[in-house]
């Protein structure tokens, strides 16, 4: 009995102790890992969060920039932080492309992390150069017309791009050729002069060139109409549900983390989310506001595992190191 008790009141302790752990978190500055440079789109979501945090939690949260290698660098930092919820990853689809694209990794996407909240969603939009056909059936019969002959870009084996356009490859039977420009910077003049002759595209990297008559948007990725394009169709309401790329922004934290601090974040993550000053901004920032719980979020991460397995394989994209 005895034993028994002492088990009762040890639980009892510990009970006390994860309620505590979630009322007195944060007692210090926390840091957003982002895994791109200063002042791309990543980065500036983040520090919008994260002010937005600093002012609800009464401590510092800041952005600390940890760009290269996919994201892999950021991933791989935070994997290696305490499990204190003082260390947060904000990061993209890369973390669930990654175990089917890499070889080896010095981190565990599956099992290292927590998801705690999707911010945002996020899709990619069909831009072609004016001298293609207008629409995607046209698209799909010129290419078919012209085998090889057009040119894509994506910035890297397994990005979001690059996947996004194997799906279109599979989805049309249709061939073109891959070329890698080191970003939008350098693509999207590329693709106003026409070396490059389509991609699926950041909508921010080609808003302004679609709104001037420069390029054109033919269909969008996600499953449902952009706020920022609501003429242009999904690529699923073409009949081509397959080409099905929703990405996101969201927040992830090292294994182990208290489920208390988890929800904590979450909760912060959905408040902050839903404020007009944030929300309003989601389509200049090239998506839609989201804001999920930890239950959510994980499921969305696990399906996505499994879809990008099947397209990386699907295109037989090689392991990289």
């Amino acid at each position: 009995m005895k034993n028994v008790r002492l088990l009762a009141a040890g639980a009892l302790l510990l009970g006390f102790a994860a309620v505590a752990t979630a009322q007195n978190y944060p007692t210090k500055p926390v840091r957003i890992v982002v895994p791109s440079v200063p002042g791309g789109g990543q980065d500036v979501v983040t520090r919008a969060m994260a002010q937005k945090f600093s002012e609800a939690w009464g401590y510092q949260v800041i952005a600390d920039n940890r760009p290269g290698a996919g994201g892999n660098i950021g991933a791989d930092a935070v994997a290696r932080s305490a499990p204190d919820g003082y260390t947060i990853l904000l990061t993209t689809a890369a973390l669930a492309i990654a175990p089917s694209l890499y070889r080896k990794l010095s981190y565990d996407p599956v099992n290292g992390f927590i998801p705690v909240s999707q911010i945002m969603s996020t899709y990619l939009v069909l831009a072609v150069h004016p001298s293609l056909p207008g629409t995607v059936k046209e698209l799909i019969a010129y290419a078919k017309a012209n085998p090889g002959k057009l040119n894509y870009y994506h910035f890297g084996i397994g990005s979001g791009l690059h996947l996004t356009g194997e799906m279109f490859r599979a989805a049309a039977n249709i061939d073109f050729t891959n070329v890698i420009y080191k970003g939008d910077g350098d693509a999207v003049p590329a693709l106003l002069r026409n070396e490059v002759q389509m991609s699926f595209l950041n909508p921010t990297a080609v808003v302004q060139q679609i709104k001037a008559g420069k390029l054109n948007a033919l269909a969008v990725s996600g499953t449902a109409r952009a706020s920022a394009f609501p003429d242009v169709p999904t690529m699923a309401e073409l009949g081509y549900p397959e080409v099905n790329y929703v990405g996101y922004l969201g927040f992830f934290v090292p294994a182990g983390t208290p489920r208390d601090i988890v929800a904590k974040i979450a909760n912060e993550t959905i408040r902050t989310v839903r404020m007009p000053d944030i929300n309003d901004k989601m389509p200049i920032w090239g998506g839609e506001g989201a804001g999920t719980t930890p239950e959510v979020f994980a499921a969305k991460f696990k399906e996505d595992l499994a879809r990008y397995a099947r397209v990386i394989k699907q295109a037989n994209i090689p392991l990289a190191d």
